[in-house]
């Protein structure tokens, strides 16, 4: 076998909980330390050690992720009232992905892994659309109520000399009801534009923006007008340089305009369009186990982890002793992906491709028929083989440690 491939500055591994934390290690093992002399400053994001800290290492996490400018996270628990109890925490710990995200002032990017044998729902979607979602802000810090039948409410700002502004939100007559406020920030849409229109250009792809700016004539309005200076002012000659795009329609004209596309774009969205919108493409693209998912701040920082959950499921079914079947596809791809920056941002080539090679392997293990038991109901290949979690890392190990020779 070859040297092993040195780095030369860490990147943050952050761990996580139940299966993936299991895959997590196994990747390591099978696929990574037998080839890389892997430099990482670990933090342990499991919820017991979230827990134990009062979720001090996941602010820590990030703030070694502004330090050395790549991470790699594993899906992590956001306990509800039930994980209160299995795990008997302190409190309800915030996700983590959220304060990272806040910490980062990152926008979210997730893209599709094609594979042959699996065919997106949407046979016309050729190549991968990418959805970057603004990660601030919105219904995800909103403030609700619910409204007793004759109240009046309105919206007020005070300003810093104490003046108010105050318009009504609705009268309550003759019925209950319910109201939400919502805010964001313009330093945070600034960074969001910047994030995107950086991640086009890193890419080579067109970016879409999509609001429905004519009914919230100020909120979704705001968003329009920020990309919009941003772009003319900073990106457009770097843009038509780069031979891509920046265009802005409607939400409603934008979902027209995908389903009719061949894919190949970054598609921006704010929060909660973009949270919705996500799983839609991933799952009419096959799976979010096949999904890549990166955390891009506007000074150029990058989290790479999977777009997926901790998959609970099967992790009681290993502590049990039987058998899993667990895609392991999206984690290898962060991975990969986290490898492949640190070596693009220090200059080694040998990282650039080790990172290369991993994600070929993983494809054509696919693609020449092996797979976990998720990917084998979906594949129109003909000879296909199902194989457990361990058993799909060690195929893949197999063809990388050849491309690798």
């Amino acid at each position: 076998m070859a040297e092993k491939i040195i780095m030369k500055t860490p990147l943050v591994e952050m761990d996580g909980d139940e299966m993936t934390r299991i895959i997590w290690k196994m990747i390591k093992d099978i696929l990574i330390l037998p080839h890389i002399e892997l430099k990482s400053e670990y933090y342990d994001l499991g919820l017991e050690y979230r827990n134990e800290t009062n979720d001090e290492v996941t602010v820590k996490s990030a703030e070694a992720t502004k330090k050395y400018g790549v991470a790699v996270k594993c899906a992590t628990i956001t306990p509800n009232a039930a994980r209160m109890d299995e795990y008997n925490l302190k409190q309800m710990w915030k996700s983590p992905n959220g304060t990272i995200r806040a910490i980062l002032d990152g926008t979210v990017f997730r893209t599709p892994i094609l594979v042959k044998g699996i065919t997106p729902y949407i046979p016309s979607w050729t190549k991968p659309i990418t959805i970057a979602r603004h990660a601030y802000g919105d219904v995800y810090k909103n403030v609700e109520m619910q409204v007793p039948a004759g109240s009046k409410c309105e919206l007020v700002c005070t300003d810093k000399d104490g003046n108010e502004v105050r318009e009504l939100i609705h009268t309550f007559k003759d019925s209950s009801g319910i109201i939400q406020g919502l805010h964001n920030i313009d330093k945070s849409i600034e960074s969001f534009a910047r994030s995107c229109f950086n991640f086009a250009l890193d890419t080579k792809q067109d970016v879409w923006f999509a609001t429905k700016d004519t009914i919230s004539k100020k909120y979704d309005h705001r968003f329009k007008d920020i990309f919009a200076e941003i772009f003319e002012n900073e990106y457009k000659e770097k843009f038509d340089s780069a031979g891509i795009e920046y265009f802005y329609t409607l939400i409603d004209d934008a979902v027209a305009r995908v389903i009719r596309s061949e894919g190949g774009y970054i598609w921006a969205c704010k929060n909660y369009d973009g949270d919705v919108m996500s799983d839609m493409v991933a799952t009419a693209y096959g799976s979010l186990a096949m999904m890549t998912s990166v955390l891009v701040s506007p000074e150029g920082v990058y989290e790479y982890e999977a777009a997926h959950g901790t998959v609970q499921r099967h992790y009681y079914k290993h502590l049990k002793g039987e058998a899993t079947s667990t895609n392991s596809v999206a984690t290898i791809f962060a991975w990969s992906g986290a490898l492949r920056k640190r070596g693009e941002l220090d200059s080694i080539p040998e990282l650039v491709n080790y990172a290369d090679m991993l994600e070929k392997a993983t494809i054509d293990t696919i693609e020449e028929g092996v797979m976990t038991g998720d990917l084998m109901s979906m594949s129109t290949l003909e000879n296909k083989r199902k194989v457990g979690t361990e058993e799909f890392l060690v195929e893949v190990g197999k063809r990388l440690d050849k491309y690798l020779a």
